[in-house]
């Protein structure tokens, strides 16, 4: 939700960004064996828990056997989609030369394709951050999550479609290209996205014979158990990825931009809109591990291409900077940060002129940043 933003001076900004890239540089300086141990430590644990999960759901007929294998298969998951999948393809470890790890080629065990991934995520989302009608991550084309977006009552519907979206989370990815808003819109036409939905129905279909068909048929009298806790890895996996990426940019305190506040952004700028567009997490190191550092969403943001497990080392350094230039730092629990994401997507589902609550029904006028004075630098 937009809120009034700090403002800083051209020198400011310029001075901000210096920091903030040498940071950056200092840090890529120094990758080497303890990083690509990292990596190469988290890879190790995944497999293992993939193979004891499959293994244990194979004698699932016992209810320890399953329960075991369904959590083991879960973590799997998750850490091949966020500590291993969503970094590596970032190109957080393109400097290791391990074709393994090459972030133009890796695919992961998601229905999103990874080409597909590398372009909504990669590029649009991490070069358009909480700009309205630019971030398609803003609403994933199905809900309203800014006052900038004009309210319809199709948005009555709004915590409908989050609990689907977290539900079937995977498949909302996989479908970030096809841009189905614009197609209902006329803005293009289905036949435009043949290939794009053809890729994706070609991934689909591979994810969904491995786990609904493969695994289950290989386990024989098994079937039932190791479909049934496949798909609950599967539903584990989509919630937690939900929540952790929506807690990144959609609780209390997070702004949004428009499109001309962003245009001819400096480098000190671009730096701005993303520390101000996101939010953090606060938690153990194995809560940061699960989430895929993206607990560090600010960090993230500011440097995607640093291996992420870097981030809690720089947020030290990056929250004194904020402090220093008057510049808030959203950071908080997971509990306290997703309250707010619900809030803000039932108050949002709301007409904003009948019940003076989540909104308005006209773009909202922002603040002209540059041009107001920083008090406290």
């Amino acid at each position: 939700m937009s809120t009034s933003a700090p403002s800083l001076t051209p020198e400011q900004f310029e001075a901000f960004g210096t920091e903030l890239d040498a940071i950056r540089t200092r840090v890529m300086a120094d990758l080497g064996e303890r990083d690509s141990d990292y990596i190469n430590k988290v890879i190790r644990a995944q497999r293992g828990l993939e193979v004891a999960g499959r293994g244990l759901l194979m004698v699932g007929f016992l209810p320890p056997a399953w329960l075991g294998g369904t959590a083991a298969l879960s973590l799997s998951k998750i850490l091949d989609n966020m500590e291993i999948g969503h970094n590596v393809m970032h190109g957080q470890y393109d400097w290791m030369k391990d074709p393994r790890l090459d972030g133009k080629t890796f695919e992961w065990d998601t229905a999103s394709p990874g080409d597909q991934w590398r372009h909504s995520h990669n590029y649009m989302h991490h070069t358009h951050t909480n700009i309205v009608g630019k971030d398609r991550d803003i609403g994933y084309g199905i809900l309203r999550m800014s006052e900038d977006q004009r309210w319809h009552p199709y948005y009555l519907g709004n915590p409908l479609y989050a609990t689907l979206l977290a539900t079937f989370f995977q498949y909302g990815v996989a479908l970030h290209d096809v841009e189905t808003e614009r197609i209902v819109s006329g803005e293009t036409t289905l036949a435009e996205k043949r290939d794009v939905i053809a890729d994706i129905w070609r991934k689909v279909r591979r994810q969904t014979l491995k786990d609904y068909v493969l695994f289950p048929a290989l386990s024989g009298p098994s079937f039932p158990l190791v479909l049934a806790g496949n798909a609950t890895a599967n539903l584990a996996r989509n919630l937690w990825s939900f929540t952790i990426i929506f807690c990144g940019h959609f609780p209390d305190g997070v702004h949004d931009f428009s499109e001309e506040e962003a245009e001819n952004e400096t480098r000190g700028q671009w730096y701005f809109r993303q520390l101000l567009g996101s939010a953090n997490l606060t938690g153990s190191k194995l809560f940061h591990v699960l989430s895929g550092n993206l607990s560090h969403q600010i960090e993230h943001h500011l440097f995607p291409d640093l291996p992420a497990h870097r981030y809690a080392q720089i947020s030290v350094e990056v929250r004194e900077i904020c402090e220093r230039y008057g510049i808030p730092y959203n950071s908080g629990p997971l509990g306290r940060q997703f309250g707010s994401v619900v809030r803000k997507i039932v108050k949002l589902a709301l007409p904003p002129r009948l019940f003076g609550l989540g909104g308005r029904s006209e773009p909202e006028q922002h603040d002209s940043a540059p041009e107001r004075e920083l008090v406290a630098a």
